[in-house]
């Protein structure tokens, strides 16, 4: 008897090459490791600018995420991207950006560095960047185009990928 065919995972889902608050967390303490046990390089900000930024990047951070994470729940679709999306999420937050999550990633990572007063744990920020466009957002991309069609080419011309 013939076997099933075997689904491909990248046509159910985004494919992603790893979950993206792995990516942060990892590529994060890749950056303090190397600043704090490699070469310490302070950012030369003043103590109290840099912690009112990064209190205020956390919270702008939480603020995105949490209105991110409902606008999913209401649409019943997966927050996660190697889950199998059910509805393409374009209004409220996500009318301003299609990546409101990462980008409030990219703000706590910032707040984080901010705070350690590490300029080489910022500097980590640009491969991060990098390996979120081609690992995550562009496998994203393609993904959605395919599984929504024309709503999804519509909204991207619409909403910029960041802000």
């Amino acid at each position: 008897m013939p076997e099933p065919p075997q689904s491909q995972p990248d046509r159910e889902t985004a494919g992603v090459i790893a979950p993206p608050p792995l990516i942060f967390v990892s590529i994060l303490a890749a950056g303090l490791a190397t600043d704090f046990l490699v070469y310490r390089m302070p950012t030369g900000l003043p103590l109290l600018p840099r912690g009112l930024v990064s209190v205020v990047l956390t919270g702008l951070a939480i603020l995105i995420v949490l209105a991110a994470w409902l606008h999913f729940r209401r649409a019943g679709t997966p927050v996660e991207p190697w889950r199998t999306s059910t509805a393409l999420v374009t209004d409220g937050i996500y009318g301003w950006s299609r990546n409101p999550m990462y980008l409030a990633m990219v703000l706590f990572y910032l707040a984080i560095a901010l705070a350690v007063n590490s300029l080489v744990t910022m500097l980590f920020l640009l491969p991060l960047l990098v390996l979120l466009h081609y690992g995550v957002i562009r496998r994203e991309e393609r993904y959605l185009e395919r599984k929504f069609g024309a709503a999804y080419r519509s909204y991207r011309q619409r909403v910029r990928r960041w802000i």
